[in-house]
């Protein structure tokens, strides 16, 4: 789309030269998508260029990954491959939800390799698949401020709603790191649409953590990320004893989602209506907690979602062959 009232495009990545009428540029897939009147009651006058900012993609270290908001999709996608990762690639194997993640964008290559994880987020959509991923590893995202200022916020908490953020005026996502304890964990993912390649109208993530407890992360459904966190069972414990705050049974996680999203948090829009984003969110939901209980190594029940390997090629009579996920798609459930 043409931005007809840009007067200016500045290099820079320091939020002292923001001011009113101003918007951040990083890849501009969505910017230039929506037009300069979507940002603002007051058209936009000014982009801010990241694009010579320098920022290196992808840090690894011991502590974890750091993803600079200027990292690309196509470069995310690329990392489980990558020699940043190759010493530590069995012991992360949350690593194995990036590739499902970007696939959920639903989107041409020309969108990967201009489309970057900043912004994703910022743009706050609950779809939003990297939003997902981060929430999910538990990101940490880190936001400058004019005068040097520098603050940390949880992903699960940047995300405050449909299109929404915790982003003041002139605030820039700097980066988001993800913590090794995350990446170290088991994890489960589930993905449905209401049409083959649309948007997630529900997108899960659970994550079983290496002292047993269980997080489960909900998108796509909700206006904004829901978290729960289960502790680990005690030593001790007995199959459905609520006391060790672990969700062993459907019942009790279902009683959790109850306390935890309101039927007004459930997001309403042309991909799903809110009672449907509701049923799949606990049925997800079940079969992640179902999954995740299976000691590691032994094949899980039979899943509904898509985008998760291993992926096997279909034919239907009188159409093209594709490929598929090798576990039941939602309209093969009837979901």
């Amino acid at each position: 789309m043409d931005m007809n009232t840009i007067e200016a495009v500045v290099r820079t990545e320091d939020p002292a030269e923001w001011r009113e009428g101003d918007a951040w540029l990083a890849g501009g897939s969505v910017l230039f998508s929506y037009g300069s009147l979507a940002f603002g009651k007051e058209p936009l006058r000014r982009l801010l260029d990241l694009g010579a900012a320098g920022w290196p993609a992808v840090t690894v270290t011991g502590n974890g990954i750091e993803l600079a908001a200027t990292c690309t999709v196509a470069a995310l996608y690329a990392l489980p491959d990558s020699h940043f990762v190759a010493e530590r690639a069995a012991a992360w194997p949350a690593l194995d939800l990036i590739r499902p993640c970007c696939d959920s964008f639903v989107a041409s290559f020309k969108v990967w390799n201009m489309s970057t994880v900043g912004g994703n987020l910022c743009t706050s959509l609950p779809a939003g698949p990297l939003i997902s991923l981060c929430a999910a590893l538990d990101g940490q995202a880190t936001v400058l401020g004019p005068g040097g200022a520098s603050r940390t916020v949880p992903v699960a908490d940047f995300v405050t709603g449909d299109g929404k953020n915790c982003l003041a005026p002139g605030e820039l996502l700097r980066s988001i790191q993800l913590p090794a304890s995350a990446l170290a964990s088991r994890v489960a993912f589930r993905r449905l649409s209401l049409s083959n390649l649309g948007r997630s109208g529900v997108l899960l993530i659970g994550r079983l953590d290496a002292d047993g407890g269980l997080v489960l992360t909900v998108t796509a459904a909700t206006r904004r990320p829901v978290q729960l966190r289960f502790p680990a069972p005690r030593g001790d414990a007995q199959p459905g004893d609520a006391a060790t705050g672990a969700p062993t049974s459907a019942a009790e996680l279902a009683a959790a989602l109850d306390a935890a999203i309101p039927e007004g948090l459930y997001h309403d829009d042309i991909h799903g209506l809110p009672a449907w984003r509701k049923d799949m969110t606990y049925r997800l939901a079940e079969e992640i907690r179902a999954e995740l209980a299976v000691p590691a190594g032994l094949p899980a029940a039979r899943v509904s979602g898509d985008f998760w390997p291993p992926q096997r090629t279909l034919r239907h009579p009188g159409s093209p062959q594709h490929t598929a996920s090798s576990h039941a798609s939602p309209r093969q459930e009837g979901a």
